[in-house]
């Protein structure tokens, strides 16, 4: 299972010019189980809010219907705490892999170098360095 990075949704239902393809290329794949946490769809969903877009709000929903929701208990809180004070990197980064691996996700994909320098090696930038 890949937990995707919100960055990675947002590229992808955006089309955004120079990542969007790759990132729709990476995901079209019947043998990959996709997953996100509440956190993605609440990231993703702020700006189509925001701009009063109920079009682009109902593509991110129903792409999150083709994924996994993770849940986030307790102990994955906890655990991001434990990320942020190693590695200093920003709350919604920690719960993000602190959510992929209490669900023992093989990786955890995104465009952002930040949680790829973080240890054990779950985070993995799909699409090299942020433009």
């Amino acid at each position: 299972m890949i937990y995707l990075d919100s960055c990675l949704v947002i590229y992808l239902v955006e089309e955004h010019p120079l990542w969007g393809s790759r990132v729709a290329d990476a995901v079209d794949t019947d043998e990959i189980d996709f997953a996100v946490s509440a956190l993605v769809e609440c990231e993703c969903l702020v700006g189509p809010i925001r701009s009063g877009s109920a079009i682009l709000q109902r593509d991110y929903r129903r792409l999150f219907e083709g994924f996994t929701l993770l849940d986030m208990p307790e102990s994955v809180f906890l655990r991001a705490a434990e990320l942020r004070a190693q590695s200093r990197i920003k709350l919604p980064d920690a719960l993000h892999l602190a959510c992929a691996e209490h669900h023992r996700c093989d990786e955890l994909w995104t465009n952002d170098d930040r949680l790829t320098r973080v240890p054990r090696g779950l985070a993995r930038n799909i699409l090299g360095a942020r433009p």
